[in-house]
């Protein structure tokens, strides 16, 4: 499995008049994990489709690039930096310009899995694992395949049909697609929807796994509680722009279920002001 690192700098997203995205600034280093939280409309999915190379920003540059190898083991399960990676100096910079994948490249390397499982109902769960490798000019080994139903839980209904298939299943089953042809990097858009309690906490397990591998891992969701489980650190966005990044290490404070309750409280309460003002005026 290969590295890549992530930044964006100034990132502005609009949609006709709407802005999604104003200002957006980060950077994702190999092997973290990265939480998104925010109210609806705050930019999320909008940040994280451009991370995932379908989006295109209106304004500002992102770019990513392969890794060096001590970049990697510096942010490896195991060996994690005291704080998040800062951005490079000029230097480098300007070569991971240079350097940077193309948007064809990026998508090669990530794994994607927005709101809607998007598993094809016809096909057993190890057929949708293959058909997924060839997508990707990959013939894993029914090896391979077992190993990663495995992993998800899935190798006991490995040649059922999809469409029979509980929501919980459904969803670690497009989470298994996306990680079967080994990308540096997992994106997730609100995973735990519509799951009750017992299959989001397999869902969770299944994810602080891939987490441990060093497949760098950012997921939008609007569960705290999920944030820390799985994350390092964290993105809050509102009206599209970053309000408050905690980390878990680090002189970020916040990063603990109770305090990002408060933050997204505190906006919530801020967008209630704000809509109390316009009804007034």
């Amino acid at each position: 499995m290969s590295s890549i690192r992530l930044r964006g700098d100034a990132i502005e997203k609009r949609y006709g008049r709407v802005a999604a995205l104003r200002g957006v600034d980060f950077e994702i280093g190999p092997g973290e994990s990265v939480a998104i939280l925010g109210a609806n409309g705050a930019g999320k999915s909008s940040l994280l489709r451009i991370l995932a190379g379908l989006s295109r920003p209106s304004g500002g540059h992102f770019a990513a690039w392969p890794a060096a190898a001590d970049d990697a083991d510096a942010t490896s399960p195991g060996n994690a930096r005291a704080t998040p990676p800062g951005p490079p100096d000029r230097a480098s910079s300007m070569r991971s310009s240079e350097d940077g994948l193309s948007r064809e490249a990026l998508r090669g390397e990530v794994g994607y899995v927005g709101h809607a499982t998007l598993v094809y109902a016809e096909l057993s769960a190890r057929e949708n694992l293959a058909f997924a490798a060839r997508l990707h000019g990959q013939r894993p080994s029914p090896a391979r395949l077992d190993e990663i139903l495995e992993d998800f839980a899935l190798q006991e209904v490995a040649d059922r049909r999809a469409g029979t298939f509980s929501r919980g299943m459904a969803q670690r089953l497009s989470i298994a697609r996306a990680v079967v042809h080994e990308p540096a990097l997992l994106l997730l858009d609100e995973p735990f929807t519509g799951l009750d309690e017992l299959s989001a906490e397999r869902l969770s397990n299944r994810l602080s796994a891939q987490r441990a591998r060093g497949r760098t891992l950012v997921v939008v969701t609007h569960d705290p509680r999920r944030a820390v489980e799985l994350a390092e650190r964290a993105l809050v966005l509102d009206r599209g722009r970053v309000r408050a990044a905690p980390a878990r290490t680090g002189d970020r404070p916040g990063f603990d279920v109770e305090s990002l309750r408060e933050t997204l409280a505190s906006l919530a309460r801020e967008a209630g002001a704000r809509t109390a003002e316009a009804g007034a005026a």
